[in-house]
C-alpha cells in the first residue's frame, strides 16, 4: 500500500512543521512529501533539511496568477495539504482541487478571535487584552474564507491571573506540538 502524501505550506519558523515531521518520520502510513513556503528565507526550509524533505517557494504572483504550485502538487501525487502557519489565504483554485483535504491550526478558540489579520501574537494579544478565561487551539479544514472550515478539534487551555501574551503563546504552542500532528493522522486515515 502506497502511503498518503502530505505537503506542508509554512510562513515562517516551522516549529508546527518540524513536529509534524517528527511524528511522520517512521511512519508506514504517511509521508510529509514536501514543504513549501512563500519566503525564501524562512527557517522552515532549513529545518526541513534535518529530514530531506524537498522544499519549494513560490512567489505571490506564483501563487495567484498560476496554478504552478497545483501543478506541483499533482505531479508528486500529494494527497493532503497542511497549513502550519502559513498565512495567505488560499485561492479557490487550490481549494477547489484539494476540498476538504486542506488542514489548519489556528492559535485560538475559533471562531472567536480569527479571520483576516488575526494570527500568531496578535491572536494572543487580543485574548489577554480582553481578560478571556480560556484560550486554545482550533484544528480545522480550510475554504474560501479564512478561518471558517469546519472543525475537526479544539483543546483549551486556561489563561491565568497575570498570563502574558508571551505566556499564552507559550501554552499554546505546547497545545499545538500535542495536538497537531495526531489530528492530521487521524483524518488523512479516516479515523
Amino acid at each position: 500500500m502506497s502511503k498518503v502524501k502530505i505537503a506542508i505550506f509554512a510562513s515562517g519558523s516551522g516549529t508546527n512543521a518540524e513536529q509534524i515531521a517528527t511524528h511522520f518520520a517512521d511512519s508506514d502510513q504517511v509521508e510529509v512529501d514536501m514543504i513549501l513556503s512563500n519566503k525564501p528565507q524562512a527557517y522552515v526550509l532549513e529545518r526541513a533539511k534535518k529530514f530531506d524533505i524537498p522544499t519549494h517557494v513560490f512567489s505571490r504572483e506564483a501563487f495567484y496568477q498560476s496554478e504552478g504550485v497545483l501543478e506541483l502538487l499533482r505531479a508528486r501525487e500529494v494527497d493532503f495539504i497542511v497549513l502550519a502557519g502559513f498565512l495567505w489565504l488560499v485561492p479557490s483554485y487550490l481549494i477547489d482541487a484539494y476540498r476538504e483535504k486542506i488542514i489548519n491550526i489556528h492559535p485560538a478558540l475559533l471562531p472567536s478571535y480569527g479571520g483576516k489579520g488575526m494570527y500568531g501574537d496578535k491572536v494572543h494579544q487580543a485574548v489577554v487584552a480582553n481578560q478571556e478565561a480560556e484560550s486554545g487551539i482550533t484544528i480545522h479544514l480550510v475554504d474560501e474564507v479564512y478561518d471558517n472550515g469546519r472543525v475537526l478539534r479544539q483543546e483549551k487551555v486556561a489563561l491565568e491571573a497575570g498570563e502574558s501574551p508571551e505566556s499564552l503563546a507559550q501554552k499554546i504552542h505546547r497545545l499545538e506540538y500535542q495536538y497537531f500532528p495526531q489530528t492530521i493522522e487521524g483524518f488523512v486515515l479516516g479515523y
